[in-house]
Protein backbone atom coordinates (compact mmCIF):
# COMPACT_ATOMS: atom_id res chain seq x y z
CA UNK A 1 0.00 0.00 0.00
CA UNK A 2 1.27 3.38 -0.97
CA UNK A 3 1.90 5.91 2.00
CA UNK A 4 0.75 9.57 1.46
CA UNK A 5 2.10 12.52 2.59
CA UNK A 6 0.52 16.29 2.44
CA UNK A 7 2.61 18.98 3.73
CA UNK A 8 2.19 22.66 3.55
CA UNK A 9 2.90 23.97 -0.41
CA UNK A 10 5.20 26.90 1.81
CA UNK A 11 7.03 27.19 5.16
CA UNK A 12 8.92 29.74 7.08
CA UNK A 13 11.09 29.19 9.98
CA UNK A 14 13.32 30.99 12.25
CA UNK A 15 13.67 34.56 13.17
CA UNK A 16 12.06 37.28 11.47
CA UNK A 17 9.37 34.40 9.59
CA UNK A 18 6.33 36.90 9.97
CA UNK A 19 8.02 39.36 7.63
CA UNK A 20 6.65 37.24 4.93
CA UNK A 21 3.01 37.75 5.70
CA UNK A 22 2.32 40.34 3.45
CA UNK A 23 4.47 39.88 0.56
CA UNK A 24 2.30 36.39 0.42
CA UNK A 25 -0.59 37.92 0.33
CA UNK A 26 0.07 40.89 -2.26
CA UNK A 27 1.96 38.48 -4.56
CA UNK A 28 -1.70 36.57 -4.72
CA UNK A 29 -3.94 39.51 -5.07
CA UNK A 30 -5.76 39.17 -1.79
CA UNK A 31 -7.39 42.73 -0.64
CA UNK A 32 -8.36 41.80 3.38
CA UNK A 33 -7.58 39.10 5.54
CA UNK A 34 -9.57 37.83 8.27
CA UNK A 35 -7.28 37.92 11.15
CA UNK A 36 -8.20 34.66 13.37
CA UNK A 37 -6.63 34.79 17.00
CA UNK A 38 -7.56 34.40 20.64
CA UNK A 39 -8.43 37.08 23.23
CA UNK A 40 -5.35 36.37 25.77
CA UNK A 41 -2.85 36.81 22.50
CA UNK A 42 -5.00 40.19 21.52
CA UNK A 43 -5.09 41.51 25.26
CA UNK A 44 -1.20 41.18 25.69
CA UNK A 45 0.17 42.03 21.77
CA UNK A 46 1.03 39.19 21.13
CA UNK A 47 -1.27 39.31 17.82
CA UNK A 48 -0.06 43.03 17.03
CA UNK A 49 3.23 41.57 15.62
CA UNK A 50 1.36 40.56 13.05
CA UNK A 51 -1.58 43.46 12.93
CA UNK A 52 1.75 46.13 12.49
CA UNK A 53 2.96 44.24 9.60
CA UNK A 54 -0.32 44.09 8.03
CA UNK A 55 -0.74 48.66 9.21
CA UNK A 56 2.58 49.46 7.74
CA UNK A 57 1.87 47.90 4.41
CA UNK A 58 -1.79 49.07 4.25
CA UNK A 59 -3.45 45.76 4.07
CA UNK A 60 -6.94 45.90 4.93
CA UNK A 61 -7.59 42.84 8.09
CA UNK A 62 -10.95 42.33 10.67
CA UNK A 63 -10.04 41.03 13.89
CA UNK A 64 -11.74 37.68 15.22
CA UNK A 65 -11.36 36.66 18.63
CA UNK A 66 -14.31 35.10 19.64
CA UNK A 67 -12.07 31.41 20.05
CA UNK A 68 -12.14 29.61 23.43
CA UNK A 69 -9.25 27.01 24.23
CA UNK A 70 -10.89 24.23 23.38
CA UNK A 71 -12.77 25.91 20.52
CA UNK A 72 -16.27 25.38 19.88
CA UNK A 73 -18.94 24.55 17.76
CA UNK A 74 -20.41 27.81 18.60
CA UNK A 75 -16.72 29.66 17.75
CA UNK A 76 -16.74 28.17 14.56
CA UNK A 77 -20.48 29.24 13.77
CA UNK A 78 -20.01 33.04 14.69
CA UNK A 79 -16.47 32.86 12.79
CA UNK A 80 -18.24 31.53 9.40
CA UNK A 81 -20.95 34.65 10.00
CA UNK A 82 -17.73 37.01 10.89
CA UNK A 83 -15.83 35.86 7.82
CA UNK A 84 -18.66 36.49 5.48
CA UNK A 85 -19.78 39.94 7.43
CA UNK A 86 -16.02 41.22 6.75
CA UNK A 87 -15.76 40.63 3.06
CA UNK A 88 -12.53 39.17 3.75
CA UNK A 89 -10.84 37.00 0.96
CA UNK A 90 -7.92 35.30 2.97
CA UNK A 91 -7.39 33.73 6.63
CA UNK A 92 -4.10 34.93 9.11
CA UNK A 93 -4.58 31.99 11.79
CA UNK A 94 -2.48 33.58 14.79
CA UNK A 95 -2.17 31.47 18.08
CA UNK A 96 -1.98 27.85 19.25
CA UNK A 97 -3.95 25.38 18.62
CA UNK A 98 -7.54 26.81 19.04
CA UNK A 99 -7.03 29.53 16.59
CA UNK A 100 -5.40 27.45 13.83
CA UNK A 101 -8.33 24.75 14.39
CA UNK A 102 -11.15 27.47 14.56
CA UNK A 103 -9.76 28.76 11.43
CA UNK A 104 -9.34 25.50 9.24
CA UNK A 105 -13.14 25.18 10.16
CA UNK A 106 -14.19 28.77 9.04
CA UNK A 107 -12.20 28.04 6.30
CA UNK A 108 -13.93 24.76 5.18
CA UNK A 109 -17.38 25.95 5.51
CA UNK A 110 -17.20 29.35 3.72
CA UNK A 111 -15.48 27.34 0.74
CA UNK A 112 -17.99 24.61 1.07
CA UNK A 113 -21.22 25.60 2.68
CA UNK A 114 -22.76 22.25 2.65
CA UNK A 115 -20.60 21.49 5.29
CA UNK A 116 -22.75 24.41 7.12
CA UNK A 117 -23.31 21.87 10.70
CA UNK A 118 -19.87 21.89 12.02
CA UNK A 119 -21.06 17.94 13.39
CA UNK A 120 -20.89 16.72 9.71
CA UNK A 121 -17.01 17.73 9.27
CA UNK A 122 -16.59 14.86 12.44
CA UNK A 123 -14.21 11.90 10.86
CA UNK A 124 -13.23 12.35 7.09
CA UNK A 125 -15.55 14.99 5.50
CA UNK A 126 -15.58 14.74 2.21
CA UNK A 127 -15.40 18.17 1.22
CA UNK A 128 -15.05 19.13 -2.39
CA UNK A 129 -12.86 22.47 -2.30
CA UNK A 130 -9.74 23.45 -0.07
CA UNK A 131 -10.23 25.76 2.68
CA UNK A 132 -10.09 29.65 2.35
CA UNK A 133 -6.28 30.23 1.64
CA UNK A 134 -4.83 30.59 5.17
CA UNK A 135 -1.39 31.57 6.97
CA UNK A 136 -0.84 29.60 9.97
CA UNK A 137 1.42 31.68 12.59
CA UNK A 138 1.48 29.89 15.35
CA UNK A 139 2.47 30.90 19.21
CA UNK A 140 3.03 27.78 21.27
CA UNK A 141 5.87 25.19 20.18
CA UNK A 142 3.31 22.41 20.65
CA UNK A 143 0.17 21.09 18.55
CA UNK A 144 1.57 21.77 14.75
CA UNK A 145 -1.74 22.97 13.80
CA UNK A 146 -0.01 25.04 10.95
CA UNK A 147 1.09 21.70 9.33
CA UNK A 148 -1.79 18.89 9.42
CA UNK A 149 -4.51 17.89 8.19
CA UNK A 150 -6.52 17.55 11.42
CA UNK A 151 -8.56 19.46 13.74
CA UNK A 152 -10.65 19.22 16.60
CA UNK A 153 -13.57 21.08 17.86
CA UNK A 154 -15.56 21.02 21.37
CA UNK A 155 -19.22 19.92 21.13
CA UNK A 156 -20.24 21.48 24.19
CA UNK A 157 -23.91 20.04 24.05
CA UNK A 158 -22.59 16.50 24.17
CA UNK A 159 -19.34 17.36 26.60
CA UNK A 160 -16.85 15.54 23.64
CA UNK A 161 -14.19 16.61 21.31
CA UNK A 162 -14.26 15.31 17.94
CA UNK A 163 -11.93 14.96 15.31
CA UNK A 164 -12.05 16.40 11.97
CA UNK A 165 -9.11 15.46 9.05
CA UNK A 166 -9.52 16.68 6.16
CA UNK A 167 -6.52 17.32 3.40
CA UNK A 168 -8.54 20.44 2.24
CA UNK A 169 -7.97 22.10 5.55
CA UNK A 170 -4.05 22.34 5.67
CA UNK A 171 -2.50 26.08 5.49
CA UNK A 172 -0.92 26.80 2.51
CA UNK A 173 1.59 29.02 4.37
CA UNK A 174 3.06 28.19 7.90
CA UNK A 175 4.84 31.23 9.29
CA UNK A 176 6.54 29.56 12.24
CA UNK A 177 8.40 32.10 14.10
CA UNK A 178 9.74 31.31 17.58
CA UNK A 179 9.58 34.81 18.11
CA UNK A 180 5.75 34.46 18.22
CA UNK A 181 6.26 32.26 21.07
CA UNK A 182 8.89 33.88 23.42
CA UNK A 183 5.68 35.37 25.63
CA UNK A 184 4.54 32.17 26.50
CA UNK A 185 4.15 31.42 30.18
CA UNK A 186 6.07 28.41 31.66
CA UNK A 187 3.10 26.63 32.59
CA UNK A 188 2.03 26.80 28.63
CA UNK A 189 5.20 26.09 27.44
CA UNK A 190 5.75 22.95 29.35
CA UNK A 191 2.16 21.62 28.08
CA UNK A 192 2.39 22.51 24.13
CA UNK A 193 5.96 21.07 24.42
CA UNK A 194 4.76 17.76 26.24
CA UNK A 195 1.78 17.73 23.94
CA UNK A 196 4.64 18.09 20.25
CA UNK A 197 6.43 15.14 22.16
CA UNK A 198 3.30 13.17 22.60
CA UNK A 199 2.57 13.92 18.86
CA UNK A 200 6.23 12.87 18.38
CA UNK A 201 6.12 9.25 20.19
CA UNK A 202 2.55 8.23 19.50
CA UNK A 203 3.44 8.98 15.61
CA UNK A 204 6.67 6.78 15.53
CA UNK A 205 4.68 3.89 17.15
CA UNK A 206 1.62 4.16 15.96
CA UNK A 207 0.12 1.31 13.22
CA UNK A 208 0.23 3.21 10.04
CA UNK A 209 3.55 4.67 11.12
CA UNK A 210 6.37 4.27 7.30
CA UNK A 211 10.30 5.27 6.62
CA UNK A 212 9.50 9.19 6.28
CA UNK A 213 7.02 9.76 9.04
CA UNK A 214 9.79 7.73 11.37
CA UNK A 215 12.43 10.39 10.23
CA UNK A 216 10.17 12.98 11.38
CA UNK A 217 9.71 11.73 14.54
CA UNK A 218 13.07 10.52 15.48
CA UNK A 219 14.32 13.58 14.84
CA UNK A 220 11.16 15.75 16.49
CA UNK A 221 12.00 13.37 19.82
CA UNK A 222 15.37 14.45 19.49
CA UNK A 223 14.94 18.34 19.21
CA UNK A 224 12.28 18.76 21.86
CA UNK A 225 13.74 16.53 24.38
CA UNK A 226 16.55 18.34 23.63
CA UNK A 227 14.78 21.75 23.99
CA UNK A 228 11.76 21.80 25.79
CA UNK A 229 13.68 22.45 29.45
CA UNK A 230 15.76 25.88 27.96
CA UNK A 231 12.26 26.79 26.34
CA UNK A 232 10.63 26.82 29.74
CA UNK A 233 13.28 28.96 30.70
CA UNK A 234 12.61 31.03 28.09
CA UNK A 235 15.99 30.52 26.46
CA UNK A 236 16.18 31.31 22.82
CA UNK A 237 17.45 28.47 21.76
CA UNK A 238 14.96 26.32 23.21
CA UNK A 239 12.14 28.41 21.89
CA UNK A 240 14.00 27.96 18.37
CA UNK A 241 14.59 23.94 19.01
CA UNK A 242 11.10 24.11 20.16
CA UNK A 243 9.26 25.51 17.08
CA UNK A 244 11.01 23.33 14.63
CA UNK A 245 10.87 20.14 16.67
CA UNK A 246 7.23 20.44 17.06
CA UNK A 247 6.48 21.71 13.41
CA UNK A 248 8.36 18.59 12.28
CA UNK A 249 6.34 16.16 14.57
CA UNK A 250 3.42 17.47 12.99
CA UNK A 251 5.01 16.58 9.38
CA UNK A 252 5.08 13.19 10.84
CA UNK A 253 1.53 12.64 12.77
CA UNK A 254 -0.36 14.62 10.34
CA UNK A 255 0.00 11.43 7.89
CA UNK A 256 -0.08 8.46 9.79
CA UNK A 257 -1.75 8.81 13.31
CA UNK A 258 -1.88 9.31 16.62
CA UNK A 259 -3.07 6.61 19.37
CA UNK A 260 -5.26 6.32 22.84
CA UNK A 261 -3.01 8.81 24.82
CA UNK A 262 -4.75 11.34 22.44
CA UNK A 263 -8.34 9.74 22.59
CA UNK A 264 -8.48 9.76 26.30
CA UNK A 265 -7.03 13.20 26.54
CA UNK A 266 -9.68 14.70 24.50
CA UNK A 267 -12.15 13.85 27.06
CA UNK A 268 -10.47 15.38 29.36
CA UNK A 269 -10.41 18.76 27.95
CA UNK A 270 -13.86 18.42 26.66
CA UNK A 271 -15.48 17.53 29.94
CA UNK A 272 -13.16 19.57 32.71
CA UNK A 273 -11.35 22.06 29.97
CA UNK A 274 -8.00 20.33 30.82
CA UNK A 275 -5.36 22.20 28.62
CA UNK A 276 -4.67 19.66 26.32
CA UNK A 277 -1.25 19.80 26.53
CA UNK A 278 -1.55 19.27 30.39
CA UNK A 279 -3.34 15.83 29.98
CA UNK A 280 -1.30 14.19 27.13
CA UNK A 281 2.11 15.15 29.00
CA UNK A 282 -0.41 12.84 32.33
CA UNK A 283 -1.01 10.18 30.13
CA UNK A 284 1.97 9.78 27.57
CA UNK A 285 4.13 7.54 30.59
CA UNK A 286 1.03 5.39 31.02
CA UNK A 287 0.35 4.92 27.53
CA UNK A 288 3.63 3.81 26.68
CA UNK A 289 3.14 1.54 29.51
CA UNK A 290 0.55 -0.27 28.18
CA UNK A 291 1.49 -0.41 24.78
CA UNK A 292 5.06 -1.39 25.30
CA UNK A 293 3.77 -5.41 25.18
CA UNK A 294 3.23 -4.43 21.24
CA UNK A 295 5.88 -1.58 20.74
CA UNK A 296 8.19 -1.49 23.43
CA UNK A 297 11.14 -2.77 20.60
CA UNK A 298 10.36 0.94 19.14
CA UNK A 299 11.20 2.58 22.49
CA UNK A 300 15.18 2.36 21.97
CA UNK A 301 14.91 4.46 19.19
CA UNK A 302 13.21 6.97 21.00
CA UNK A 303 15.73 6.75 24.21
CA UNK A 304 18.66 7.15 21.73
CA UNK A 305 16.73 10.25 20.64
CA UNK A 306 16.30 11.35 24.00
CA UNK A 307 19.97 10.52 24.64
CA UNK A 308 19.36 8.01 27.46
CA UNK A 309 22.59 6.88 28.62
CA UNK A 310 23.79 3.38 27.56
CA UNK A 311 20.58 2.59 25.93
CA UNK A 312 22.03 0.17 23.09
CA UNK A 313 23.67 -2.05 25.83
CA UNK A 314 20.79 -2.92 27.27
CA UNK A 315 18.06 -5.70 26.21
CA UNK A 316 14.77 -4.84 24.66
CA UNK A 317 12.83 -4.29 28.27
CA UNK A 318 15.64 -2.65 29.70
CA UNK A 319 15.93 0.13 26.70
CA UNK A 320 11.87 0.14 26.60
CA UNK A 321 11.68 1.14 30.69
CA UNK A 322 14.36 2.92 30.46
CA UNK A 323 13.00 5.31 27.60
CA UNK A 324 9.28 5.49 29.61
CA UNK A 325 11.54 6.73 32.77
CA UNK A 326 13.03 9.49 30.72
CA UNK A 327 9.79 10.65 29.49
CA UNK A 328 8.57 10.54 33.36
CA UNK A 329 11.64 12.71 34.44
CA UNK A 330 11.25 15.21 31.13
CA UNK A 331 7.59 15.63 32.33
CA UNK A 332 8.63 16.24 35.84
CA UNK A 333 11.56 18.87 35.35
CA UNK A 334 8.80 21.01 33.47
CA UNK A 335 6.66 20.86 35.81
CA UNK A 336 3.65 18.83 34.73
CA UNK A 337 1.69 16.60 37.15
CA UNK A 338 2.19 13.32 37.62
CA UNK A 339 -1.50 11.94 37.47
CA UNK A 340 -4.91 12.73 37.36
CA UNK A 341 -5.57 13.28 40.93
CA UNK A 342 -8.32 16.47 41.60
CA UNK A 343 -9.07 16.36 37.63
CA UNK A 344 -10.91 12.58 37.23
CA UNK A 345 -13.85 12.15 38.90
CA UNK A 346 -14.68 8.01 39.09
CA UNK A 347 -18.70 8.41 38.07
CA UNK A 348 -17.16 10.66 34.90
CA UNK A 349 -14.90 7.21 33.96
CA UNK A 350 -17.05 5.08 32.06
CA UNK A 351 -18.26 8.17 29.76
CA UNK A 352 -14.84 9.07 29.32
CA UNK A 353 -13.94 6.03 28.02
CA UNK A 354 -16.93 5.41 25.93
CA UNK A 355 -15.45 8.68 24.24
CA UNK A 356 -11.76 7.24 23.66
CA UNK A 357 -12.89 4.42 22.11
CA UNK A 358 -15.06 6.36 20.04
CA UNK A 359 -12.29 9.16 18.90
CA UNK A 360 -10.65 9.31 16.02
CA UNK A 361 -7.24 8.75 17.37
CA UNK A 362 -7.84 5.13 18.94
CA UNK A 363 -7.25 3.01 16.04
CA UNK A 364 -4.25 3.66 14.98
CA UNK A 365 -3.24 2.71 18.51
CA UNK A 366 -0.17 -0.16 18.37
CA UNK A 367 -1.78 -2.49 20.70
CA UNK A 368 -5.73 -2.96 20.27
CA UNK A 369 -7.64 -2.00 22.78
CA UNK A 370 -11.21 -2.01 24.46
CA UNK A 371 -13.68 0.38 26.48
CA UNK A 372 -12.97 -1.95 29.35
CA UNK A 373 -8.62 -1.56 29.21
CA UNK A 374 -9.23 2.11 28.85
CA UNK A 375 -11.42 2.41 31.90
CA UNK A 376 -8.57 0.66 33.94
CA UNK A 377 -6.46 2.84 32.51
CA UNK A 378 -7.88 5.86 33.52
CA UNK A 379 -7.86 4.55 37.04
CA UNK A 380 -4.62 3.81 36.85
CA UNK A 381 -4.04 7.24 37.04
CA UNK A 382 -6.21 9.06 39.65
Amino acid sequence: MADRIVLNPISYHGHGAIEHIVPELQARGYKKAFVATDPDLLRFGVTKKVTDLLDQAGFAYEVYSDIKANPTIENVQNGVAAFRKAGADCIIAVGGGSAMDTSKAIGIIINNPEFADVRSLEGVAPTKKHAVFTIAVPTTAGTAAEVTINYVITDVEKKRKFVCVDVNDIPEIAVVDPDMMSTMPKGLTAATGMDALTHAIEGYITKGHCAISDMFHLEAIRLISHSLRAAVRNDPDGREGMALGQYIAGMGFSNVGLGIVHSMAHGLSALYDTPHGVACAILLPCGLEYNAPVAGKRYRAIGRAMGVDGIDMMDDEAAANATIAAVKQLSMDVGIPADLKGILKEEDVQFLSDSAYADACRPGNPRDTSVEEIKALYRSMM
